[in-house]
This record gives C-alpha cells, sequence and structure tokens, in this order.
C-alpha cells in the first residue's frame, strides 16, 4: 500500500495449499505490497508456495519466509532461488533460517553451530546465485567446485536471515540483505532486535540498506474481543515450545516455561495473560488493528506480514483489512 511501509500478508503454514493462489491473487488485487510463504514444518512448502504464488500473480513481491538452512543444502537452495527470480522477473526475496529447533531435531538435522550453518549458507547461497564457483569445506556445509548452470540474470534476489537471538542478528546485519522477525515479536524486541543488526553491520562496515519485516500473528474483527480469543490459540501455538530471544526481551520467559513444564499448549492457551495477546499479536478491531501495525513502524520495521488466524475466511479478512485497516495507517 506504500513505498514507505509496505505490508504483507503470510500465507502457507496454516494455509492449504489449495488455498494459496487464490488468496495470493486476491491479495495483490487488493493493494498488498508483498506476499510471504511461511515453511513451518511440516505443513506448506514454502518454495513450492513461492512458486505457486508467483504464478499467479504479475507484479506483486514474493517473500520465501523462511527456508531451514539445514534442511536444503546451499547448493541445492540456490539453484530453486535463481530458477523462480529468473521465470519471474526478480520479483522473489529468500528468507534463511535455523528453524524452529524442535522441528529441525525431529529431522535429525540440528548444526553444532547454528551460527555457522547460518553463515555459510547464507554466504554460499548468494555466491552462488552471483555465478560464482564455490568450492569449499566449512563446518557444516562442503562444496567441491560447484557452479550453478543457470545463475541469476537480473537484479540479484536479497538473501535475508529469519533469527532471533542476539548473535544471530548480529550476523545477519554482518552478511544478510535484510532481517524477518518472528511472530510475537514485541515493539520493544524490534527496536532490540534492529540495535543488534546495527551492530553486525558497524562490524562488517556496512552502510547498504537492510530491511526488517515483521510477521505478526493477526486477527481483525468488529468484535475486538472475539479477535483477540482467535489470536490467542495462534500465539499459545507458537509459544508451547518455551522461552526464547523474543520472550526473554519481552520478560516473560520465566512465567512461560513455568507453563510449559506444567502443561504445554494447554497450559499456556488457558492461563497466559491477556496482555501478553495484547503486546504479541495484531488482533482486534480494525482501528485497533491499524494502530498496532503502526507501533511496528514506529519501532524500526521497514515492512509488517500480517499472519491470518482465521485461514478458512482468508478473502473476507483481505477485503476487511484493504477497507478499514490500510486507510487507517
Amino acid at each position: 500500500m506504500s513505498a514507505e511501509h509496505p505490508i504483507g500478508l503470510v500465507l502457507g503454514s496454516a494455509v492449504a495449499p489449495e488455498q494459496v493462489q487464490g488468496a495470493a491473487a486476491t491479495a495483490e488485487a487488493c493493494g498488498f505490497d508483498e506476499i510471504w510463504l511461511a515453511e513451518d514444518y511440516f505443513f506448506t512448502g514454502g518454495i513450492s508456495g513461492a512458486g505457486l504464488v508467483l504464478g499467479a500473480t504479475s507484479h506483486i513481491t514474493v517473500g520465501l519466509g523462511v527456508v531451514s538452512a539445514v534442511a536444503r543444502h546451499p547448493a541445492l537452495l540456490a539453484m530453486e532461488l535463481s530458477t523462480l527470480s529468473r521465470t519471474y522477473n526478480d520479483r522473489l526475496i529468500a528468507g534463511i533460517g535455523l528453524g524452529v529447533p524442535a522441528w529441525v531435531r525431529q529431522m535429525g538435522l540440528h548444526p553444532r553451530s547454528p551460527l555457522s550453518a547460518l553463515r555459510e549458507c547464507v554466504t554460499a547461497t548468494k555466491a552462488l546465485l552471483r555465478g560464482e564457483t564455490v568450492d569449499t569445506i566449512g563446518a557444516v556445509f562442503s562444496f567441491n567446485d560447484v557452479t550453478l548452470v543457470y545463475p541469476e540474470i537480473g537484479a540479484p534476489t536479497p538473501v535475508r536471515m529469519g533469527v532471533i537471538g542476539p548473535k544471530m542478528l548480529q550476523l545477519s546485519g554482518e552478511v544478510a540483505d535484510g532481517s524477518v522477525l518472528s511472530v510475537s515479536a514485541g515493539h520493544d524486541y524490534v527496536r532490540w532486535a534492529k540495535a543488534r543488526i546495527d551492530e553486525g553491520r558497524a562490524r562488517a562496515g556496512r552502510t547498504d540498506r537492510h530491511p526488517i519485516t515483521v510477521f505478526a500473528i493477526y486477527a481483525v474483527d468488529d468484535d475486538g474481543g472475539a479477535a483477540r480469543a482467535s489470536a490467542r490459540a495462534r500465539l499459545a501455538f507458537y509459544r508451547q515450545n518455551g522461552a526464547n530471544g523474543l520472550t526473554d526481551v519481552y520478560g516473560i520467559s520465566d512465567e512461560l516455561n513455568a507453563l510449559v513444564k506444567r502443561g504445554g499448549y494447554e497450559a499456556v492457551l488457558n492461563e497466559m495473560p491477556d496482555q501478553w495477546v495484547e503486546d504479541l499479536t495484531i488482533a482486534g478491531t480494525p482501528e485497533e488493528c491499524a494502530a498496532k501495525i503502526s507501533a511496528f513502524y514506529a519501532a524500526g520495521a521497514d515492512s509488517v506480514a500480517l499472519f491470518p488466524v482465521a485461514t478458512d475466511q482468508l478473502d473476507q479478512i483481505i477485503r476487511l483489512t484493504t477497507e478499514r485497516v490500510l486507510p487507517e495507517l
């Protein structure tokens, strides 16, 4: 809706694959700036989902947000990204992270050094996309004279990092082209994360632009209480694995871990304070949601990507957002 402050929509994950193209076409027609394809394991594929969206739209920016650095070798990831970029006129943004540790461990892929995995994956992927030959033996990934036959030919695909903790955010500032902040980030966390990213950028001597996109659990309704109630369940889903850097900054890690230990998802859902939903989601009336989106921009976000809760009502949510929320911004 705005070149200065893009607004995005997160598809994938809880959105069934057969719904993705229709929702993407509606979002583009309604004037959204970005569509992001979440790759939460084991829901909807992010790369295949990005291909579906690119094929169903004509001009909107499409973000892969985010794929795990360890779920695909960087050579394969670069091959997939270049294929999409060359075919769809440089509309792609690539987001790379570690992945939710519990899910990555289920696949036996959690690396000894997550920092090394992210550094090696991001730097190798960018080099391969540029057409360079990569011949290295790293702590996590090895390459034996790998060169893409079809590297990128247009503007380079921005490779952003989807990360949470302080060292990872510093690394993103150092080697990535932007950052993607996870759902349940509060406004204080965005300010804190931006400061960590800037530390990494200073360390690397970088002065180029580093856009920050915030994913936000999203529920909008004329009945603000109903919207917050629906967002509560999604927040509990993402917080049932316990504390991380997001909750550390918000100051609830001990309380959250106690809830998880006492009863897992059900305890988090039923016993977390209402203020958590208020502060860690975009949920409420259209006017309340607009105010919360604006607060993310004020905190340092360059774009906000709305992650709808009511996936069975995507078209209605997109149109309500376009008609009642975005004009308030």
